[in-house]
């Protein structure tokens, strides 16, 4: 069954090649309908692989197809071939699942829109790539995908590219994630050199057998590491997955929570080999960057007033926990915490999609409250979601963050701490979410008196604007944009049905995905092929650290006890400063403005880094006119000198020949006289 992997990859493909060619033909809804299909596709080869791979040992459940010979230039030799492993597959299934439900939300979110054939186009596009990336055999192929969904991140985050802030976001996020590559492709060459090919399997095999240096493993990790910033939006280069909100919703849940953003993640368990045999000070490193993200970015979410920038930072912080686990040994808990938080994630920004579809593209929280009696299915569908994030057992969340928790105590009580503080503050900021978004005051009443007042007298393009094919006609967030005329009524309601089945089913899996690897004392059985930690054994069995001896693994009823207080601490005084209003909300600009680490970059970009960007092109115009240019002019000089000498007299040749033979006689006379 696992030869045919490369269906995964081909289904996507032929969506955006039939969209290509007949999207504007198939239309709104036919081409939204078709592009899910095809993912689902995907998802349902991806699913057979996998319980083909359960029927098999362990030892049987990797399979490589190679389609054909990529680069065979003389020691480098690249198949385009795909690897279809535990982790590969797994990546598989809630990509295209996930994606699929995702496809199934935009086709109701996107109607009306006049490019709706484009932007799911695009979606196949994003899926192909991302398939790519997880399946590829080989650093060059996943290097493919890797690019891939860079662009289609492009092209969906400007997707209205005559807005200016989408536009800027789009930029943002393409030339920040080129920083990230540049460390992928220096991987690249240092793993050829050290190791002589680019596959995974002689990358790691090399590491598991000492071939490889610990120089060499760390510079490869470190390299990737950085690349892993720029996908995963980590610090240092986590800004540009922030002002990505500008695209529609659907594309903050498709790349921006459930996919892209876990693809470095996903490269740096696949090398976990490699990671293991490299300095000690290595994995720390790799930690602390996810440590360090986590609470950072949980800081600034707490004074966020948009939905969608809520959930940006809150997926910032999340990764932040898979990258912590990473570096501390926990390389099933990282892909444990990433399928759970794709399943949580992706159903808050859907929601918040339903939300301000149903709220006439609003997005400001303050302007909302009590929408639950209006979006029930929505409220109720978010709320598993907040309580999957906020780490409240027994939903999703609270199993893979407290799994994370305990490998990073097992390591280090600072990168505990980093992480337990996070997700107080977690919890805190998303109740505040969702007390100011569905419980309250309705402040969107006020909006609703201003529509009943008189107006002046609609003009056609007030009036026009819902079917209008101008882009700068577009809803704010994306959605199509609601008109209710001079005296119209403005009132929440809810999402239809093609929006609200993708969140009852997001929302199922918020709530129970937790199952995937529960303790064995909490009723798996610890053997069980079933539980993610045995699935994914034959990939990460020589990097995964072993706790077994750790006071926190003994302990682990305790911080299992201690994690549930801190949640609680958080929901608790979230609910008293805003539900109950006893403390006064502290919201400073400086969480507002993101530590003002955004607004710093682009500072010195502007201004330093411009004027040092200018210095190194002056030099290398002056490098290029002097020595490169000049070395050209000398030898034209001194050709022409030398070609005078060149003038068609016999005699004078013959003379200089005679010479010549001379010069030799008596250099050789000198040289026998020396001897």
């Amino acid at each position: 069954m696992a030869e045919l992997v490369w269906l995964i990859p081909a289904f996507p493909l032929l969506g955006f090649l039939v969209l290509l060619l007949f999207g504007r033909r198939l239309g709104d809804p036919i081409a939204g309908y078709f592009a899910a299909g095809m993912v689902f596709a995907s998802f349902v080869v991806a699913a057979a692989i996998y319980f083909d791979f359960l029927g098999k040992p362990e030892e049987d459940r990797e399979e490589v197809v190679t389609l054909f010979s990529w680069l065979p230039v003389g020691e480098l030799q690249v198949d385009l071939a795909f690897l279809a492993d535990p982790l590969s597959i797994a990546m598989c299934l809630f990509v295209c699942g996930i994606g699929g439900l995702i496809h199934l939300f935009a086709i109701g979110y996107m109607q009306g829109d006049p490019k709706f054939s484009k932007f799911f186009l695009y979606l196949n596009l994003f899926v192909f790539s991302m398939t790519l990336l997880v399946l590829g055999e080989n650093l060059l192929v996943t290097f493919l995908g890797w690019e891939g969904v860079g662009t289609c991140s492009y092209l969906l985050v400007s997707f209205w590219h005559t807005r200016e802030e989408a536009a800027t976001a789009g930029k943002k996020a393409f030339i920040t994630n080129r920083v990230g590559d540049w460390g992928v492709m220096l991987a690249m060459f240092l793993a050829f050199a050290t190791v002589g090919s680019l596959s995974y399997n002689a990358l790691n095999d090399a590491a598991e057998s000492g071939l490889m240096s610990g120089v060499a493993a760390t510079g490869i990790a470190m390299l990737l590491l950085l690349g892993a910033t720029g996908k995963s939006a980590q610090l240092p280069l986590y800004f540009w997955l922030p002002d990505a909100m500008a695209g529609p919703t659907p594309v903050s849940a498709l790349i921006h929570a459930a996919t892209m953003v876990t693809g470095g993640v996903f490269l740096l368990v696949r090398i976990n080999p490699v990671i293991t045999v490299a300095y000690d000070w290595v994995p720390t490193t790799i930690a602390y960057v996810g440590g360090i993200t986590a609470l950072f970015a949980a800081t600034i979410a707490l004074a966020q007033n948009d939905i969608k920038k809520v959930l940006a930072y809150s997926t910032v912080s999340q990764i932040g926990y898979m990258i912590l686990a990473v570096g501390s040994g926990a390389y099933v808990a990282a892909i444990f915490h990433m399928i759970t938080h794709a399943s949580f994630k992706a159903l808050l920004f859907l929601g918040a999609g339903s939300v301000i579809h149903g709220m006439h593209d609003e997005q400001d929280m303050h302007k909302m409250g009590g929408l639950r009696k209006y979006m029930p299915v929505t409220a109720a569908c978010y709320i598993i979601g907040y309580l999957a994030i906020a780490g409240v057992p027994p939903f999703s969340g609270f199993w893979s963050k407290d799994e994370v928790l305990l490998y990073a105590l097992a390591d280090s009580v600072p990168l505990y701490l980093l992480g337990l503080i996070a997700a107080i503050i977690t919890a805190f900021y998303m109740t505040r979410q969702v007390i100011l978004v569905f419980f309250g005051e309705a402040k969107w009443e006020s909006r609703a008196n201003e529509a009943e007042a008189p107006e002046p007298e609609p003009t056609p393009q007030s009036v026009g604007a819902a079917v209008s094919d101008d882009p700068d006609e577009a809803a704010p967030d994306g959605g199509a944009v609601t008109t209710h005329g001079a005296h119209g009524e403005f009132k929440p309601h809810e999402s239809p049905p093609v929006m609200l089945i993708p969140l009852v089913v997001l929302a199922f899996l918020a709530a129970t995905a937790g199952v995937l690897n529960l303790p064995a004392l909490f009723g798996i059985p610890t053997r069980s092929q079933l539980k993610l930690e045995e699935w994914l054994h034959p990939v990460i069995e020589f990097g995964e650290a072993d706790i077994k001896s750790s006071w926190a693994y003994e302990n682990e009823y305790l911080l299992v006890a201690l994690a549930i207080a801190c949640v609680a601490v958080g929901i608790g005084l979230a609910w008293l400063i805003y539900s109950q209003k006893r403390i006064k909300p502290w919201e400073p600009s400086f969480l507002a403005n993101g530590w003002y680490y955004d607004s710093t970059i682009a500072k010195f970009m502007g201004g330093p880094g411009r004027a040092g960007f200018q210095a190194v092109a002056d030099v290398d115009r002056l490098y290029d006119r002097h020595v490169v240019d000049g070395t050209a002019i000398g030898v034209r000089e001194t050709a022409g000198q030398l070609r005078k000498g060149q003038t068609g007299n016999v005699r004078q040749y013959a003379g200089f020949i005679g010479l010549g033979a001379l010069l030799i006689l008596a250099w050789l006379v000198v040289f026998r006289g020396i001897l």
